[in-house]
């Protein structure tokens, strides 16, 4: 019997899920001002719990290692204020989550959506490399030896790209959020496109955003597992027209035109927790 060639090989070994590293914990908490409450407090009352708000909220926004906060003035009809939390875990945000609801604040506040990931980065050309090499040598997949070698690539990854998994919540005047999710429907399916041609993809895609850098800095998050819809993205700039020509652009390019699938957008202004007041009034 004629021996498979590696290529060929690696291609029958090759799982279909890339490799992705992950880092900083992500919460949006978009919230409704209770303004008929708040309105009936006296003016007295309104300073001290917006000083209370001030600083708790001061503390949280003062990046310290992988914990940042910033605060959003929302656009439309689809909340208020929107508290981004970047935090080295989900216990960590759970304790930034409770430190909000116990601010006297948080009686004038209701929850209008929430979302929940964490940063990732995936690693389609690594993950073809790395599974191939070891199809090539025969190392079957999912053995010790396959997992040993696996995780430390992961590891190097981690380490070379620290700087991006592990960010300081960027202090462009504009954000915009929205979740999204891939194609599964009955003709166009992204999960069983073979793994070279995600790759291919992707790539493509990439090239897109790239011609943003400098005017729009992108955070993609993971949420599958964990909400609603499979990724997060988060776009800060000064300008928001650049989101609008950004996402247009990327409408045309074929992974997104063939196999996106959007959510709700949110777009706010970024507010530093000492001018509360001006959105509350």
């Amino acid at each position: 019997m004629k021996s498979m060639m590696p290529e060929t090989l690696a291609e029958t070994a090759l799982p279909a899920v890339p490799l992705t590293v992950e880092g900083a914990s992500v919460l949006h908490q978009m919230m409704r001002i209770r303004g008929s409450l708040w309105r009936a407090l006296s003016a007295d009352v309104r300073t001290e719990i917006l000083d209370e708000a001030a600083r708790v909220l001061g503390a949280m926004e003062r990046p310290t290692e992988h914990s940042h906060t910033a605060i959003y003035s929302l656009l439309g009809h689809k909340g208020d204020l929107l508290f981004l939390h970047f935090r080295r875990s989900f216990e960590d945000l759970n304790r930034a989550q409770l430190e909000i609801a116990r601010l006297r604040l948080s009686d004038y506040l209701e929850p209008a959506s929430s979302y929940l990931s964490v940063i990732e980065l995936g690693l389609y050309e690594s993950t073809s490399k790395v599974y191939g090499g070891l199809a090539a040598k025969g190392v079957e997949p999912h053995s010790e030896e396959w997992k040993q070698e696996i995780e430390s690539v992961l590891e190097r990854q981690r380490q070379a790209m620290a700087p991006r998994l592990w960010p300081e919540i960027p202090l462009a005047k504009y954000l915009c959020f929205y979740p999204m999710d891939r194609r599964r429907g009955e003709s166009r399916n992204w999960y069983t496109e073979p793994m070279a041609d995600r790759q291919r993809m992707m790539h493509e895609h990439g090239m897109v955003g790239r011609r943003y850098a400098g005017e729009v800095r992108q955070i993609i998050t993971g949420s599958i597992g964990f909400d609603d819809w499979e990724w997060g993205v988060d776009l800060f700039a000064e300008d928001p027209l650049v989101f609008k020509r950004l996402i247009y652009e990327m409408r045309f390019d074929y992974v997104s035109a063939v196999y996106a699938l959007f959510g709700t957008f949110y777009v706010g202004l970024r507010v530093p927790a000492a001018e509360l007041g001006g959105i509350l009034g």
